[in-house]
């Protein structure tokens, strides 16, 4: 069952015509993906702000730091990838989500920018995040970071880049990271699987799959498949080895299968792994906690986690 105020959101878009973002070009897409943030997001956390840009070999950099406020010596990091399905958000649109789980958590949260499709098709994305791994982890004590203490995070494609960064990085022998928290991750980049969601919620309430064959062929190419894992980390190698990892799904998301095989697949591979299903939500929920009570706990759940696992 749909939670009440989430239904009730819905059945407001659809009095007031919003159409499918697959219906709309990029730029369109991107403007009303933008008034959907805004119309459900919480009041602004009070958290200090900075901008921070830099490069790694020749890839730019530009995380957006927040900080909380009295906070004494240097505390955790979370670095945190938007989502958008590659092709929408930005560091504006997550400004909300990121100040809370900052004001939440306890640590310094850094959002990261990415290049975004069509204009940037695979694999920018996951360049520019690996790229903004290393250089939050090699400048963390600038901004009053501990180095030691890292987790990424992220919400939909930005979750997926968030666990190719870990894998990444464990071959790569680090940066180190302390845990992942992903929120329903989009794990199979196209590629066909036992997902029945797909079909169940093919209309939505949110996303819907045409949606996700539009984000796919923008991201992708036209076979709207992923050349390889890390457009789809459910097809990397080896799931061995990573850093404790949080899945958050919804219910009511045709992403939440494939979500739910990628949490399975790393515990197969002998991680730690919390896998949470929040029964009445639909994709984008971690966005919403300014219209909707358990969009709001889920913000605050995520938060805690993240607090404890970063000491």
């Amino acid at each position: 069952m749909l939670d009440k105020q989430l239904e009730a959101m819905m059945v407001q878009a659809q009095a007031a015509g919003m159409p499918d973002l697959c219906d709309l070009p990029p730029e369109a897409c991107r403007g009303l993906y933008r008034q959907i943030l805004a119309a459900a997001d919480v009041p602004p956390a009070d958290v200090g702000v900075s901008e921070h840009r830099g490069s790694v070999d020749g890839t730019a950099v530009h995380v957006r730091v927040y900080t909380p406020r009295g906070a004494a010596g240097a505390l955790p990091v979370i670095l945190y990838f938007h989502g958008g399905g590659y092709a929408l958000g930005d560091l504006d649109g997550y400004d909300n989500v990121c100040r809370q789980l900052c004001h939440d958590s306890g640590a310094i949260v850094a959002s990261a920018a990415y290049r975004l499709a069509p204009e940037h098709p695979f694999p920018a994305a996951p360049d520019d995040a690996w790229a903004a791994l290393q250089w939050v982890a090699e400048h963390a004590r600038r901004f009053g970071g501990d180095p030691a203490r890292l987790a990424v995070a992220g919400d939909s494609a930005g979750a997926a880049l968030a666990t190719v960064v870990a894998i990444q990085a464990r071959d790569a022998g680090g940066p180190a990271i302390r845990f992942q928290a992903l929120v329903y991750p989009p794990a199979a980049g196209g590629h066909e699987g036992d997902y029945p969601s797909h079909q169940r919620h093919a209309a939505g309430p949110t996303l819907t799959l045409r949606t996700m064959e539009y984000f796919n062929g923008h991201y992708f190419g036209a076979a709207g498949k992923a050349p390889d894992w890390r457009g789809a980390p459910l097809l990397a190698p080896s799931l061995a080895g990573l850093p404790p990892a949080l899945l958050l799904l919804a219910a009511h998301d045709p992403l939440r299968d494939e979500a739910l095989a990628y949490g399975e697949a790393l515990l197969a591979a002998g991680n730690a792994v919390t896998i949470v299903e929040y029964h009445g939500l639909a994709h984008g929920f971690i966005s919403m906690g300014g219209g909707i009570a358990a969009a709001r706990l889920a913000q605050q759940q995520l938060a805690a986690v993240l607090r404890q696992a970063l000491g």
